[in-house]
């Protein structure tokens, strides 16, 4: 191996991608148990590599020179070998402050909550420090000296910048969060170092609050990006973060189409995945692949919740994943944790057809009337606009109407 990173678990890492698309050379996962940890430092096969979880200061006694912003924040994520000598640094800082400059907020001044203490909390801590945020706290389940418990941060009413450092709600332990968005009423922005999901919980809740929610995608392509000048000991263009950022989020963001039943989720789906080159998913027949039998059978047979049970499951199934256009039946908006499980990593499209363009009876179990789909689009068109990151008129030709679901999906998944 010549470039690559350590850690104990490497399975959902994205850095091979990024680096491998910065730069001209491999980059492998190199997964160590602790044990192994010492003698891959002392054996010194490589010419560079990246330290993660729980790593960052194991490797520390194994080098020779550690940077002044390294050794300050306690942690190394960044490991050159020149000629034998390994030379320390730490990216983390500079990924941390690339995301916060690049969202315009300013930490000066503020009272900022750090959630958790692990590896991350250091440079995050450094950067709010360097900004001069005015008060900074950290919470613990297990508070030692200055930090606070959970309990005591639901009191701080004054927190304005919260910063999550935890593996809380990180996949495949997605949907957990800590806190609640309503202790914090004067929040301006929450950051979160988690990037798989692209939106966390805590991502999600502060998003319905109205407040800004940043993930950590962007502070893994920058500190990589400032990782690899250290590889190649040469600079790199910063203009590369955004590129490689908007292209990777456009790749592994997925494209949900919501909507009332026969508004053309399934035929729009299609089309789009092949415009985006990603694998299509309907939910509804993925439902009867698990059920072993139609919707309208499952509905005859053992009733609506036996379906709404399915769905849900398919939800998180499939809402976890990357990468794919996902068609939901009519009804997936009854479930708020539906609607959480698919907006993790995804962009949400309401497909809004004229009622008297929908179609009645067939296989579509609820739909027995104009009369039954007139009640059901009133009850359910708060839901899916409350639900949809952006509604999308299905009238006129249909090139046209996708065309205008895949531009509307690459400009708010920032492609």
């Amino acid at each position: 191996m010549e470039y690559g990173l350590i850690g104990e678990r490497l399975k959902h890492s994205y850095s091979k991608i990024i680096h491998e698309m910065l730069c001209d050379y491999t980059y492998d996962l190199h997964p160590l148990a602790p044990q192994e940890v010492e003698g891959f430092m002392l054996g010194k096969q490589w010419k560079a590599i990246n330290v993660t979880i729980p790593y960052k200061q194991t490797v520390m006694p194994y080098l020779d020179t550690i940077d002044q912003q390294a050794q300050e924040i306690g942690a190394v994520n960044t490991v050159v070998n020149k000629n034998g000598r390994l030379e320390g640094h730490n990216t983390d800082f500079g990924g941390f402050l690339y995301m916060v400059k690049a969202h315009h907020v300013s930490l000066k001044g503020k009272r900022v909550l750090i959630l958790g203490t692990g590896g991350t909390h250091k440079p995050v801590t450094a950067v709010c420090k360097a900004e001069g945020a005015a008060e900074i706290i950290t919470v613990s389940r297990n508070p030692k000296g200055e930090e606070i418990s959970y309990q005591q941060a639901a009191k701080r009413q004054d927190i304005q910048i919260i910063v999550n450092t935890t593996p809380v709600g990180m996949y495949p332990n997605n949907g957990q969060c800590l806190v609640e968005m309503e202790w914090f009423p004067h929040c301006e922005a929450v950051f979160d170092a988690i990037y798989n999901p692209f939106r966390t919980e805590l991502l999600l809740r502060a998003e319905k609050a109205g407040i800004l929610a940043v993930d950590g995608f962007e502070m893994l392509v920058a500190q990589a990006v400032y990782a690899a000048e250290y590889f190649l000991d040469k600079p790199i263009p910063h203009e590369e973060i955004g590129r490689i950022y908007r292209t990777l989020k456009g790749q592994l963001m997925n494209l949900v189409l919501i909507g009332m039943p026969s508004c053309g989720k399934s035929a729009m789906g299609k089309a789009c995945a092949r415009l985006l080159n990603k694998p299509f998913i309907d939910l509804d027949v993925e439902a009867e692949k698990q059920a072993g039998m139609s919707i309208p059978e499952l509905f005859q047979q053992q009733g609506e919740q036996a379906f709404r049970q399915i769905e849900s499951k398919l939800c998180k199934k499939f809402g976890a994943k990357n990468g794919m256009v996902l068609s939901t039946g009519g009804g997936v908006v009854k479930n708020p944790e539906n609607i959480a499980a698919l907006r993790q990593n995804a962009v949400v499209i309401f497909i809004d057809r004229p009622l008297e363009q929908l179609a009645v009876g067939g296989d579509r179990p609820l739909s027995t009337s104009m009369e039954a789909l007139a009640e059901m689009e009133q009850q359910r068109r708060p839901l899916y606009e409350a639900a949809a990151h952006c509604t999308i008129k299905n009238q006129g030709d249909f090139d046209n109407v996708v065309q205008q679901i895949k531009e509307a999906f690459d400009e708010i998944s920032g492609t």
